[in-house]
């Protein structure tokens, strides 16, 4: 296996990562009830996907 044969300093080691950034995810609104949903997910609030019922929603009372 391959040894460093110096010691990667600080500087270098922090330029290479200025790249790792999160990014926010990118949302949208539900077409039903209106909620922000994620891209391409069920929404969480009415059980909607694409103008179709996904799954069933329980009301708690």
């Amino acid at each position: 296996m391959a040894h460093p044969k110096r010691k990667t300093s600080k500087q270098r080691r922090d330029k290479r990562r200025t790249h790792y950034k999160t990014t926010a995810p990118t949302v949208a609104t539900c077409s039903n009830c209106g909620a922000t949903v994620r891209y391409h997910r069920v929404c969480p609030e009415c059980g909607y996907y694409k103008g179709k019922l996904a799954i069933e929603k329980t009301v708690s009372a």
